[in-house]
Order: C-alpha cells, then structure tokens, then sequence
C-alpha cells in the first residue's frame, strides 16, 4: 500500500491533537509516563482513529505554511478539550490540598510525581485514592471515546471552534466548587476540634493546648478523611463520567 503525502500529514495532525489532549491525564500522559510511551501510544490511537478521517491517495498535499497553521490548530483544538481534564483532576487537587490545612500534616511536604506537585499526607493519600478510582470507573476509556468524539465534531484540518469564555468559567466554578464540597467534612471537622481547643484553653489555662492538639487534629483528619470517602466517592465517580462531556463541551457550539 503506499501512501500519500496528503495521508502522511493527516495522520500527523491528528497524532497531534491526541498528544495535545492526553498530556492532560496523568494516568496518559502525564510527567510520570516516559515520553516514548506517551508518543507510542499516541501513534497507537492515531492509528486507530484514522480511518474517521478518509482521505483519497491522490488528494493533493497542502503547502508547508498552510501545513504549520494546520499543526497549530489541532494543538490549539486539542489542547482546549483536553483543559476540560486538567480542570477534573485539579478539582481533586483542590480537595485535597484543603483537607490538609490544618490538619497537623502540613509540616512535611511529600512530591507527588503523577500530578507534579507536593502536598501533605493526608492530601497525598486522598489524591492517591481519586486516581485510583479514575481507573477503576473506567474514565480512562470514557476519556478516549471522547478523543475519538472529537475528530466526528471537528474533522482534522477543520475551521476554529468559536470560543465560549462564559462556558469555560463557568466550568471552571463548577469543579472548584465540586473541590470544595468533597473536603467540607475535614474542614468541618477540623474546625470544631480548633473550636474545642480553644475553649479549653479558656477553661484550663494550665493545660499545654498547643502539644496536645497536634496529635488531636492528626487524628480527627484522618477519621474524617476515612468518613469522607462516603461523600466523595460518588462526586468523584459523577466527576469522572462526565469527563467526556465536558472535554466536548469546551470545542462544540
């Protein structure tokens, strides 16, 4: 079979815009996967996905600057829909970099490679955890489907979506939000142990408040952290399931 330079550059433009996305998830593409892998199974999906895109052997090859503009929008493209899976896992990141204020784990900081940060432990556990059930619920997959999804809406080498900042920052609101719900009852719960020192410093001045809340609020982080899985579980798995929905959303009128 031979192929022609107009099917070369096809396969190229769309190989760039799964890059562009799958940088975004971790699990994919993150800093923590070796860049031979991410490129391998780029090719891998680009291979798969290439035949949403026909294209007749004597199609005639565009020039090399029409070429460029080309690779420049399917980076632009595929970075927008895959913004939409840094927003779900930076809602993660949010929830647990509040669970661990306050916690009395803040004084060691642990790296987390697979997101590029560092956070405390009781961050780190939960943010370990909210990997896993990605994996688990399949988002992976449903992350892929909505790659495929995407060359059906815009084919390669197709004109700019219109941008919707309105749709973005309201995105944006909505995960944060969703963030902020999954860590309330640490924050709760920490709150009323701060809150119960305090007026035991009122009442017993003599006791050594401060040494003895430490350990207090380590232990009340990590039952309430074990308590919030119940509420966080099914926010993160209606989190994960719409990732395909939102990474459309953000390229589609």
């Amino acid at each position: 079979m031979i192929v022609s330079i107009a099917q070369a550059q096809s396969f190229f433009l769309v190989l760039t815009r799964i890059l562009a996305m799958i940088i975004y998830i971790p699990m994919l593409g993150g800093q923590v996967v070796p860049a031979q892998v991410r490129i391998g199974l780029g090719v891998l999906l680009s291979a798969i996905l290439i035949p949403w895109q026909p294209l007749p052997a004597d199609a005639p090859a565009p020039e090399l600057f029409g070429f460029g503009i080309a690779i420049g929008r399917e980076l632009l493209i595929g970075s927008l829909a895959g913004f939409a899976g840094a927003l779900t896992f930076g809602a993660v990141q949010i929830a647990g970099e509040t669970m661990g204020l306050g916690s009395g784990f803040g004084s060691g900081r642990i790296l987390n490679p697979t997101i590029e940060s560092s956070g405390s432990a009781l961050d780190q556990l939960f943010v370990m955890v909210a990997m896993l059930l990605f994996l688990v619920l399949n988002g992976h997959h449903l992350f892929l489907a909505a790659v495929q999804r995407t060359f059906i809406l815009l084919p390669v080498n197709s004109a700019l979506p219109a941008f919707n900042a309105d749709r973005l920052i309201g995105l944006t609101a909505q995960l944060i939000t969703a963030g902020v719900q999954m860590a309330l009852p640490v924050i709760g719960a920490l709150l009323l142990t701060d809150l119960t020192l305090g007026l035991l410093a009122r009442v017993a001045p003599q006791v050594q408040v401060f040494f003895l809340g430490l350990p207090m609020k380590v232990a009340v982080g990590m039952v309430a952290l074990s308590l919030t899985f119940t509420v966080a579980i099914p926010i993160l798995g209606n989190l994960y399931r719409s990732l395909g929905h939102r990474t459309l959303q953000l390229i589609v009128k």
